[in-house]
């Protein structure tokens, strides 16, 4: 069958590019066996990445975590090449250069002359059209996008990704080699930013809105997203550790490449970063001051406050369950069946009755003061969503402005007597937890409705190629389709912007799960 001797021979592989990703590339192929040639144009440095990789396993061999014998092994099967002619008995030649397309259009028109008709072409791009750097060659059915993340030997998941030309065969044997090199596979279609640099782009976008919007500053942010949310990193964090010309290149890319959907638009405040040489840790500062002896920045919390002497505790919604569970356990609160003011209104949890009555309900996308001047209860209090708060550290919230000082002390206190550390957020729409769920995951839904992906893969991209959670379908699915469109349409009525539209595969959803439209249109 075509390309057998890539998937069952062990054939030779050719990296091109040696720098971070394609020596760490080629540190994964020969871990999984295959003799590798690693070549770059740049005189000599093929074998410096070769004697990177070297010290790189050496400090395995000393932590433990790799045997010498592996190590000298893997060693041996990297030929560091001076030529381009030496990557002709090659079964597979993965591009690792830098990203410009001319440049991948022309080392391509030369290797497909240079290797056998069996071998596959596969580029690690990460931002051009397979279909693009395809035109020209002559055959561009070989040719496939297998897109690694950095760093290469850690990462589990690689995208194989199909232009218009590329032979299903050949999508295929990547797929199958990936696996077999322990990696996690997802199919996709070349679109842009495939599948994981399109469907993040919320986690980035939304947080900086909140930044600008006055919401918190970048710690308290990052803290609510870790605490709360799950993720292993904060976006300011996360895009001070990438650099801010880079996440910035890669968002105006996936702007422009779709013509401008204000979806993707990127932010005034990162450019102002760029534009001022801030460009993270690389550079000593960005949204944090990295230089040596600089101070931890430390996220606000609410101080603490005393609980109220009375509380009742009840619950509507039963994506909070174990947050009013956590309260009644901690506090010794049972719980009641709720009244008359509170049946029927979705993430009611609790009332406050002393002089001011305060209810917390789970956000919907609306603002609390917009929530209270339509509910006429003054004193509203919103809840940011979390991955599990029985577990998490820390919970979010924002009260309407004609909250009064004594409800939200009380309410803080009751929190903080439930083991929660208090995020205060300036009372914007959707908290942050919440709309940036809402967000990924109606990006995700798209990717899906455009024919990018199947669901699976898309939820297995984001777990494995940016470390979230939960994939964001999945985080949907749990907390409700229906809730999710609500969310994304008072966040589209608020602030009267089609970046909020929802995806038709989410209404889609929310419809089989709620059979009556003006279910999925009620609002609290």
């Amino acid at each position: 069958m075509k390309y057998q001797r890539l998937l069952t021979e062990r054939g030779a592989v050719a990296v091109v590019g040696a720098g971070a990703m394609g020596s760490g590339i080629a540190q994964v192929a020969a871990a999984a066996g295959h003799e590798v040639i690693l070549h770059d144009s740049r005189p000599q440095a093929a074998a410096q990445a070769v004697a990177g990789a070297a010290k790189a396993l050496q400090r395995q061999v000393g932590t433990g975590k790799l045997a010498r014998e592996t190590a000298d092994s893997m060693l041996k099967r990297i030929k560091a090449a001076e030529s381009l002619n030496e990557c002709a008995p090659a079964a597979l030649v993965i591009e690792a250069i830098v990203e410009d397309l001319a440049a991948k259009r022309a080392l391509f028109s030369v290797i497909e002359d240079m290797v056998a008709e069996d071998a596959i072409l596969a580029t690690n791009t990460s931002s051009f059209s397979i279909t693009r750097i395809a035109v020209g060659l002559r055959r561009p059915d070989r040719l496939v996008g297998m897109h690694f993340f950095n760093p290469a030997p850690v990462m589990q998941l690689v995208e194989v990704v199909s232009g218009l030309a590329t032979l299903p065969e050949a999508a295929s044997a990547i797929f199958h080699v990936a696996q077999a090199w322990g990696k996690v596979p997802v199919h996709a279609k070349s679109s842009p930013g495939f599948i994981v640099n399109r469907v993040a782009r919320p986690y980035y976008a939304e947080a900086l809105r909140l930044l600008t919007e006055g919401a918190a500053d970048a710690a308290t942010i990052d803290a609510v997203m870790r605490d709360a949310g799950g993720f292993r990193m904060g976006p300011f964090e996360l895009m001070d550790l990438i650099g801010h010309d880079v996440n910035y290149a890669v968002t105006e890319s996936v702007f422009e490449a779709f013509y401008g959907d204000r979806r993707f638009a990127p932010s005034l405040a990162q450019l102002e970063l760029v534009n001022a040489g801030f460009l993270g840790r690389k550079s000593g500062r960005g949204f944090y001051d990295h230089t040596a002896g600089a101070g931890v920045s430390t996220p606000r919390s609410a101080p603490p406050s005393r609980a109220p002497l009375q509380t009742q505790l009840f619950n509507t919604d039963s994506v909070c369950s174990s947050f009013v569970r956590r309260i009644a356990d901690a506090c010794g609160i049972a719980l009641t069946e709720p009244n008359s003011q509170v049946t029927g209104a979705p993430g009611c949890l609790i009332a406050l009755p002393e002089e001011d009555m305060a209810m917390l309900y789970l956000s919907d996308g609306r603002t609390a003061t917009e929530r209270a001047h339509e509910t006429g209860q003054p004193s509203t209090i919103l809840l940011d969503l979390a991955l599990d708060y029985a577990e998490c550290k820390r919970v979010a919230v924002s009260w309407a402005d004609q909250c009064s000082p004594r409800a939200r002390e009380a309410m803080v206190g009751l929190l903080q007597s439930a083991g929660w550390t208090v995020t205060v957020l300036d009372d914007v729409p959707g908290l942050a937890v919440l709309r940036t769920i809402a967000m990924l995951a109606n990006e995700a839904a798209d990717t899906v409705y455009q024919g990018i992906c199947e669901p699976d893969a898309v939820d297995l991209a984001m777990r494995k190629g940016v470390n979230y959670p939960r994939g964001p379908l999945a985080w949907a699915a749990e907390i409700g389709h229906t809730r999710v469109c609500r969310v994304l349409e008072n966040l589209q009525r608020s602030y009267g912007e089609e970046r909020y539209r929802t995806s038709p595969w989410l209404r889609r959803k929310a419809m089989r799960s709620s059979p009556r439209s003006s279910e999925l249109a009620a609002t609290n």
